[in-house]
């Protein structure tokens, strides 16, 4: 049994995401979770919310909240959408947690130990009304590229241009709007990634099996320019992981916090910690995940995350533990994902346009999105969602193929035969070519799952639910009933066990269906199909089922127009 250490990339606090975070993150690493569980392997398969960092004390300031109450009540909606989309996270954490506080004052002290951090004096923009100095975002302004007059002081949104505070044209404070500001020294710490560029660079050239998108962006930022550079990991800011060496104070850094990008990644084992006490378990339980000494050599650590995301998992956070000198686990495979596109142009949290995840499971439940977030996942390119594909794939794919086969298969076995598989007949060369281009099918099918391909792996299972409604369409026991009932019988009885079989093979991409069709088969049996012909042979005459509900409605030409002329605007 091998065991697999997964993590999704951690949203951040600031609200409720869209379609494209959870493409580009949780849903995959969902998939690959589900895949790997069902196959009989050990998983641990976590995920938390960001909460540190200007977006969290901006987003709360804007609710009237205090930012801990505030990132408390995200978590708790995150969580419950992530629940509602089926996401199997075997723990959901936060970036605030105990664990997260103790774990990057640890490292912060190792790297300190080990030469690798150094005291930078720098010049940040001060807030004479707000008492206080702003991080990037905290600043606004005029773009000096496009003229968008409410650009951050790290990148305007309008244009993607990436900016510093200083090239805004009239900054104000996005807290206050105050255009006191001036331009005053302040001391942060500074991680000495480029002492580690040869080690990271030596260390990525070993990953010849990871996509090109992955190791391509860690290349550039490695060898761009003047290479891989020191990063600011300390803020001053009230919210966040105070900075320490260990337990112990650090001098001349009173009243800072670190830097979100420095603490996050680390909460992907603080996270372990978590689930370790929320099950009653002891710290073993999660060390033999991460601890390199304490078993954690036998783990396969993947990671999942758009691309905007990979130099800080490519190189930040390997900085981080391998400076520390400790024996953490390093990711074995880092898949990452382009950006999915709305309806002819972007997704945008702050204009409202495109689908957020509490809307689309208001309007339909959460696998006619899983299907097709997962079967259009930009991997090798940006993709774009549209209605108009939205529909065609789910009236195709899940109603026509799938839903439909469920349907006929019960509906005509109740009619001819009775709520409970037929006796007679047995299967004959047709029924035996079915199950070697089952066979043949299953294996690719399995490939592409291990491999992390999740087009591929949605095109193959596609595939083996068309095997079944050809069969079906050509065997026609609906007119073999007339002449030979138990040739019909015989047919119906592998559609049946083909139910089953679908149900299990299905489960990663729409668990909830995988669940309905399971339970109309009245079984728990969710055995992966090792041997497809046993497989289908599952229930004999005599085993009970019950017609389902429609697995899968059309969208109809109307609700499809109604939804996009909804999702195109400003979010209420």
């Amino acid at each position: 049994m091998a065991r697999h250490l997964i993590t999704s990339a951690i949203p951040y606090i600031n609200g409720i995401k869209h379609l494209g975070n959870l493409v580009g993150s949780q849903l995959p690493a969902d998939l690959f979770a589900r895949f790997q569980r069902s196959r009989g392997n050990e998983v641990l398969f976590l995920c938390a919310t960001d909460e540190h960092g200007t977006p969290a004390e901006l987003a709360a300031a804007k609710a009237g909240k205090p930012v801990a109450e505030y990132c408390a009540e995200m978590h708790a909606v995150q969580a419950e959408i992530a629940k509602g989309f089926g996401l199997s996270f075997d723990h959901f954490g936060r970036s605030s947690s105990p664990q997260n506080h103790t774990l990057t004052q640890h490292l912060a002290g190792k790297l300190y130990e080990a030469g690798l951090i150094e005291e930078v004096t720098e010049k940040q923009v001060y807030s004479n009304a707000d008492k206080r100095f702003l991080p990037d975002r905290y600043i606004e302004g005029t773009c000096p590229n496009c003229g968008y007059d409410k650009a951050r002081g790290d990148q305007c949104e309008n244009c993607t241009k990436q900016l510093d505070p200083t090239d805004l044209i009239d900054p104000r404070s996005a807290i206050s709007g105050s255009t006191d500001l001036e331009v005053r020294e302040t001391k942060h710490l500074f991680l000495r990634q480029s002492q580690m560029r040869e080690r990271l660079s030596a260390w990525i050239d070993t990953k010849t099996d990871w996509p090109i998108l992955t190791t391509s962006i860690a290349r550039k930022w490695l060898n761009d320019g003047d290479g891989l550079q020191d990063r600011g990991i300390t803020r001053d800011l009230d919210w966040g992981i105070p900075v320490k060496r260990g337990t112990e104070d650090w001098p001349g850094m009173e009243g800072k916090v670190f830097y979100v990008w420095f603490d996050a990644p680390i909460e992907y084992i603080a996270c372990a910690g978590e689930w370790a006490e929320a099950n009653g378990l002891d710290d073993a339980a999660w060390e033999r995940w991460w601890r390199t000494e304490r078993g954690a050599d036998d783990v396969r650590y993947t990671q999942f995350m758009g691309k905007d995301n990979v130099p800080f998992h490519t190189l930040g956070f390997p900085a981080t533990i391998m400076g520390s000198g400790e024996d953490w686990k390093l990711v074995d495979y880092i898949k990452s994902f382009n950006y999915l596109n709305y309806d002819g142009g972007q997704f945008s949290t702050s204009q409202g346009r495109g689908v957020f995840m509490d809307q689309a499971l208001e309007i339909l439940p959460a696998d006619y999105w899983r299907w097709w977030l997962l079967s259009h996942a930009p991997e090798s390119s940006d993709s774009e969602f549209t209605w108009e594909n939205f529909q065609a794939s789910v009236n195709k794919d899940l109603a026509d193929v799938l839903g439909n086969f469920v349907s006929r298969v019960t509906k005509f076995c109740r009619s001819k035969f009775g709520e409970e598989v037929p006796a007679g007949g047995a299967y004959g060369p047709d029924e035996a070519a079915l199950i070697e281009r089952l066979n043949t099918r299953v294996r690719e099918y399995e490939g592409h799952m291990d491999a992390m391909e999740v087009r591929k792996s949605a095109a193959a299972l596609r595939a083996i639910w068309v095997e079944g409604n050809e069969y079906l369409q050509n065997a026609a026991p609906w007119s073999t009933f007339k002449d030979n009932p138990e040739q019909a019988a015989m047919q119906i009885r592998l559609a049946l066990n083909l139910i089953r079989f679908y149900a299990v093979l299905s489960t990663p991409f729409i668990p909830d269906a995988a669940a309905s069709m399971l339970a109309a088969m009245h079984t728990e049996d969710d055995s992966w199909p090792d041997d497809i012909g046993a497989a289908l042979e599952t229930f004999a005459p005599g085993h009970a089922f019950t017609v389902p509900e429609v697995l899968f409605s059309k969208i109809t030409d109307e609700a499809r127009e109604d939804w996009q002329s909804r999702f195109s605007g400003q979010r209420s």
